[in-house]
């Protein structure tokens, strides 16, 4: 349910793929998502995506209520792809939803279709978000946007998300995989030691 391609160039693309189940995520999917990020040290770039009409609606139903929403797994995955040291694209495909936002949160440059929603109802099902994505989102969209979407559980559009700095371009559905490969372009012609700096540099 996790698809890896790893292209000549050095570029991973990484793709959940349970479309019938909305790519909702298992522990094993998550558990393989921190297993390729902790492997993709030698990456020189990174697309990560879902397939169908939702990028993924977070956990598991039935195994966020066995326990799977507070798994330390979340923050293991969100953190192994920020650790990841290329250019990283989350390519949202559709709906970003729950702790699913941690590993997005975690990548450098966000793009979306304009069908796309976000929202993480922490406050409403009684659970705290991961330990790094308030901060993660803080860091991009401010506190009060921030407090938006984790307390007053809010559900924004593909357009407020960009308004906000969350989304960083809006794409159509059929671009979405070209316009990922383009941001990546320069990123993979580059010197590795070069791409790496520059990305130092932007923190």
């Amino acid at each position: 349910m996790i698809g890896l391609d790893i292209a000549d160039s050095g570029l991973w693309t990484i793709t959940i793929n349970r479309p019938d189940k909305a790519n909702s995520l298992t522990e094993a999917m998550l558990t393989e998502l921190a297993e390729i990020a902790e492997r993709a040290q030698e990456a020189r770039g990174l697309i990560l995506t879902g397939t169908g009409k939702v990028f993924s609606a977070g956990a598991d139903l039935d195994e966020a209520r066995a326990g799977l929403a507070t798994s330390p797994v979340w923050e293991r995955l969100s953190n192994a792809m920020a650790a990841v040291p290329c250019l990283k694209v989350a390519a949202l495909n559709g709906t970003l939803a729950g702790g699913a936002n941690g590993m997005v949160l975690a990548c450098d440059i966000r793009i979306a279709v304009p069908s796309a929603k976000v929202f993480y109802p922490v406050m409403k099902l009684g659970y705290l978000p991961q330990p790094s994505d308030a901060g993660r989102m803080a860091a991009l969209i401010g506190p009060a946007r921030t407090k938006m979407i984790l307390a007053a559980g809010q559900k924004i559009t593909a357009q407020e998300a960009y308004d906000y700095g969350l989304v960083d371009r809006i794409v159509e559905p059929e671009a979405l995989m070209a316009t990922a490969h383009e941001l990546l372009a320069h990123s993979l012609e580059a010197r590795p030691e070069t791409a790496a700096g520059i990305l130092r540099m932007c923190r």
